[in-house]
């Protein structure tokens, strides 16, 4: 039996967690967030005259008696709404690196715990999969079908291409909908940045979150001295590289230059990025969105 499905055999393995959203949902479709649909909620949106809005139950009986038109006047508040949550996840072949995990498999748990989240919050769940072009094997529509999602999802364990990029995320926007929705990005962004503006200026109408999954073996436990066989996973090809502290300073030096711009990025799209270097935990998620209040 695999690592990944012992993993996934866990209680705790991709535990749901909590997020919020900063906007009002337009859906129709009840839920657990404000929206701008007049119903049965706590989102106060003002006082109407009981001819425009027939409901005794909820008469306003102090702004009656200040009517100066004598009008009966009540309550009207918004219900709470669904919003569309999305998973888009990068199946390059950068995401077969393996160090204390494969990232594809930390990709996979991170993906379920998202699917679990939007079904414990009665929202939509969509999951989106790519490389070089969207995978519609792996991609399902919006649905609260939380079996399908996570079956769909799982079979990501025995996923091993190689030899291609990640360029067909660009296409991704147009697997969104139209409705505002929260998009969890899942990816190690090992991609040009002019194809990741490009992304994120085409899904502007959605709340990014940008998932970056790092692994210390990438960069920061490089060997100090000697040779040392590393596979570049864009191509599949060994490349033995003689390591000293010179060049072992430079890949951490890279990598830290590479994160810095990712950063400032994502923060020009009012995106910021989540790093994920170690294990999966549902409060760090949740922890995210407590510091992002402005999401």
């Amino acid at each position: 039996m695999s690592l990944s499905i012992r993993n996934a055999a866990d209680p705790a393995y991709a535990k749901p967690f909590e997020y919020v959203i900063s906007w009002k949902s337009a859906s129709i479709q009840l839920g657990s967030h404000r929206g701008t649909q007049r119903g049965l909620g706590l989102d106060y949106r003002g006082n109407v005259n009981l001819v425009d809005y027939p409901d005794a139950r909820r008469m306003d009986i102090r702004e009656t008696l200040r009517d100066p038109f004598e009008q009966v006047q009540v309550r009207q508040f918004n219900q709470e709404s669904t919003t569309p949550i999305y998973a888009i996840c990068d199946l390059s072949s950068s995401m077969q690196f393996k160090g204390k995990q494969r990232k594809l498999d930390k990709a996979i748990e991170v993906a379920t715990a998202v699917a679990n989240s939007a079904y414990h919050m009665g929202d939509l769940f969509s999951f989106i999969g790519y490389n070089s072009h969207v995978l519609e094997d792996y991609t399902l529509p919006l649905s609260r079908n939380l079996h399908q999602s996570k079956e769909t999802i799982a079979q990501l364990h025995d996923y091993r291409t190689m030899h291609v990029g990640a360029e067909g995320v660009t296409d991704v926007p147009n697997f969104l909908g139209q409705s505002r929705g929260l998009v969890f990005w899942i990816s190690d962004f090992h991609m040009p940045l002019s194809v990741i503006e490009q992304t994120l200026t085409a899904m502007s109408a959605h709340q990014v979150i940008p998932l970056v999954l790092w692994d210390d073996e990438e960069y920061k436990k490089l060997p100090k001295f000697g040779f040392s066989t590393m596979i570049d996973p864009e191509t599949g090809l060994n490349r033995t590289i003689f390591f000293r502290y010179e060049v072992r300073a430079k890949f951490i030096t890279a990598f830290n230059e590479r994160r810095h711009a990712l950063e400032a990025l994502f923060l020009k799209f009012d995106s910021p990025a989540l790093f994920m270097h170690a294990d999966y935990k549902s409060e760090t998620m949740t922890h995210y969105f407590e510091q992002n209040t402005n999401l």
